[in-house]
């Protein structure tokens, strides 16, 4: 009989459980609870209810178990870089604090002011973004540090709550920007000057580990089905990149969803002075893999949007509303740190586009545009710096999650980039989270037979490049950064 999978996928605005089998080779998923979440002021600080997310998971095994499952195998992915500090007895000392509060602005410069960027980049290879739990913990209560017994990521915390057993898993933990590339364990150079240790860290394991059953009390007092916890990549976006079907010789992939993740994957790290220079990441992936990435700041802009617009547009609306204007209006620097977590999104896009003389959009359709167009530029502008810095020409760009589900978008890409693109599955995350599961029980063999499952389980659409449409935009777009750098 096939074993049934829950993934437990948590975003930065919403979480979902999906239940999973494979049938006729082929996986077969269903949503069975979906839940909000988002970080609230509290206590000085923008937090996320950490204790809710775990109340969550557990009111979605309920409904699994009265849907008749007495027995599922569970795997937890969220965001990275977040963290949950744990006092000697288990119990958290705060709730976490997310990632795009403002403590750490000005922490990058802070931090190397006497350990150089160069240093800390060829021992981590990690980019500098000023969220990174390095500059987080420079930043921390030193009280708070001291009464500290365990420092656990995020889902690493959820999965300590569910079964009382404490990891650190390394694809979540590379993003620290505190372990070492070469040693695969944390920096003791840079745990220093963040008045931190090694054993505050539980142990380090690699995506597929196995957890161990819901603790007893939680399964009797909830009614819960028999629940064993694999721990899989835990980083929503190496979940992700294990759920894209790999189309293409040389394939990168786009995980397009709050953030855009555009890189590809590499069997050794690339941490030389291009590298550098042009701030790419090398995140651990699952299976002794790098994620060569940069991030990009994706749909959270267009979320924002809608917020604002009074979500009385869908995501689908706004882009069947973009697609009435002309693209290219204005370029705009879509990572511009302004861009981060402004009071008013749809103001801070109009006063950029004022500020740089351009045509400022005023309707749903033309931000919407705006924001699609200029994040297709960003896109294909990556692309080419990833040719130089591997030294070959990527050939197909798989995007996967929410973003795949814009055609405008895509097709954007494909012509720009020149490129060919193939969008999809949307569920990426949860499906890579479910393939690590099912790997560690056996169902399937390795990665490379869960892509070719995965390939033929979605629907996977292709955009190919339109030769000489847009000429010059993107050296036009190159130019515009290169200026506004300066």
């Amino acid at each position: 009989m096939a074993k049934t999978y829950v993934a437990v996928d948590i975003g930065a605005s919403s979480g979902r459980l999906m239940l999973a089998k494979l049938a006729d080779n082929k996986l077969v998923m269903k949503e069975v609870h979906r839940f909000k979440n988002g970080f609230v002021h509290a206590k000085g600080h923008d937090r996320w209810n950490i204790d809710k997310l775990i109340e969550e998971i557990l009111i979605g095994l309920v409904k699994i178990k009265k849907a008749g499952y007495q027995e599922v195998v569970l795997g937890i992915d969220t965001w990275a870089v977040d963290y949950v500090l744990v006092d000697k007895q288990g119990n958290k000392l705060q709730d976490p604090i997310s990632y795009r509060d403002t403590r750490t602005q000005g922490s990058i410069e802070r931090l190397t002011t006497d350990l150089s960027k160069e240093y800390i980049y060829q021992k981590t290879g990690i980019q500098f973004l000023d969220f990174n739990t390095l500059y987080q913990l420079f930043e921390e209560d030193k009280e708070l540090l001291a009464k500290t017994a365990k420092i656990m990521m995020i889902p690493d915390y959820i999965g300590y709550a569910l079964t009382g057993k404490a990891v650190t898993e390394v694809t979540n933990a590379s993003t620290t920007q505190m372990l070492s590339l070469r040693e695969g364990l944390f920096d003791d150079h840079l745990l220093e000057k963040v008045n931190v240790k090694q054993e505050q860290f539980p142990k380090l394991v690699e995506a597929g580990t196995v957890l161990g059953e819901i603790r007893p009390e939680l399964a009797e007092k909830y009614d819960l089905p028999k629940t064993e916890v694999i721990t899989v990549a835990t980083h929503d976006t190496a979940s992700a990149v294990i759920g894209a079907p790999g189309i293409g010789q040389r394939w990168a992939y786009l995980s397009s969803g709050t953030w855009s993740l555009i890189g590809t994957e590499l069997n050794t790290p690339e941490n030389g002075q291009e590298a550098f220079k042009q701030n790419y990441t090398n995140e651990w992936g699952a299976y002794g893999t790098y994620r060569f990435l940069k991030n990009i700041m994706g749909l959270w802009i267009i979320q924002n949007i809608k917020h604002e617009l009074e979500d009385q547009y869908s995501f689908a609306e706004l882009a069947a509303l973009a697609e009435k204007e002309a693209p290219f209006q204005q370029l705009i620097d879509v990572n511009d740190e302004r861009f981060q977590n402004p009071s008013n999104m749809i103001k801070e896009i109009q006063d950029y586009c004022q500020e740089t003389q351009q045509k400022v959009p005023q309707t749903p359709g033309e931000l919407a545009m705006a924001v699609y167009s200029n994040l297709s530029l960003y896109y294909a502008n990556e692309l080419a710096i990833l040719d130089h810095i591997l030294g070959y020409r990527i050939d197909s760009l798989n995007i996967v999650g929410g973003g795949s589900n814009v055609g405008l978008m895509n097709q954007l890409t494909a012509t720009i980039g020149n490129v060919n693109v193939y969008a999809g599955p949307s569920e990426a995350t949860a499906i890579g989270n479910i393939m690590v599961q099912m790997i560690t029980k056996g169902d399937i063999l390795n990665v490379y037979l869960a892509r070719r499952i995965i390939a033929k389980s979605f629907a996977i659409k292709e955009f190919r490049p339109e030769p000489n449409k847009y000429p010059q935009i993107l050296q036009r777009y190159q130019s515009f950064l290169e200026k506004n750098k300066k």
